[in-house]
C-alpha cells in the first residue's frame, strides 16, 4: 500500500478544488459584449434577432449571442404535443438553445424581425412583448412562423443583460391580436 503524507494529500485536493472552482467560474463569468449591443432595450433586443438570423450555409456569432445573457438566464419555448395537445414548455439556457437551434437555424436559413412591441418598464427591469416573423430567406414575401417573445431585461447600471426570453408561436388555436401587429 502507498502512504501519502497528509499534507501532501491536502495540498493535492486544494489545487484540484482551485482548479475546478476556476473552470465553474470561467463557464459561468459573461462574455464581453459589444458595447453597442447592449447600451439600451432597443439595442439589445435588436442584437437578439440579428445574432439568431442570416443565411442558409452562415454559422451564427454564438459568442455574440452568449454575451447578451445575464448568468443564469433562460429561453423558454412553448410547446404542443401533437398526440394529446397540451401545452408545455422547454426551459433551456443559452447553451442548451445553441446545441437545440443551431444546427436547423444555420442549415436552413433563418431570418427573425420584430415587426411590433409593447414595453413596460420600472428602474432598472423591462418587459417586452415583442412580437416576430420568422423567414426562410430575408427577402422572402411571406412568413413562415410568427408569435411573440416576452422578453425580460435589467440594466446593472453599465449595461442592459437579457434574463429571460419566453415565447409561443402563434397556431390555429391562438392567433395574435390586433394590438400585437402593429408596425414597429
Amino acid at each position: 500500500m502507498v502512504r501519502i503524507p497528509v499534507t501532501t494529500l491536502c495540498l493535492l485536493l486544494v489545487t484540484v478544488g482551485v482548479g475546478f472552482s476556476q473552470a465553474a467560474a470561467e463557464k459561468s463569468a459573461p462574455l464581453s459584449a459589444r458595447d453597442a449591443d447592449v447600451a439600451t432595450p432597443d439595442a439589445i433586443i435588436a442584437a437578439l434577432y440579428d445574432v439568431i438570423s442570416g443565411p442558409a450555409g452562415k454559422p451564427r456569432d454564438w459568442d455574440r449571442f452568449r454575451s447578451l445573457f445575464a448568468p443564469g438566464a433562460r429561453l423558454i419555448p412553448t410547446t404542443r404535443n401533437a398526440q394529446t395537445g397540451d401545452v408545455g414548455t422547454i426551459v433551456l439556457d443559452p447553451e442548451g438553445y445553441i446545441k437545440r437551434a443551431a444546427a436547423r437555424l444555420e442549415k436552413d436559413g433563418f431570418h427573425e424581425k420584430e415587426v411590433a412591441r409593447r414595453t413596460e418598464r420600472f428602474g432598472n427591469i423591462l418587459h417586452a412583448f415583442s412580437t416576430y416573423e420568422s423567414r426562410h430567406r430575408a427577402e422572402d414575401p411571406t412568413w413562415f412562423a410568427r408569435g411573440i417573445n416576452s422578453i425580460q431585461l435589467y440594466s446593472d447600471g453599465k449595461r442592459w443583460w437579457i434574463v429571460t426570453v419566453f415565447w409561443q408561436a402563434e397556431s390555429p388555436e391562438v392567433q395574435l391580436p390586433p394590438q400585437y401587429l402593429g408596425t414597429r
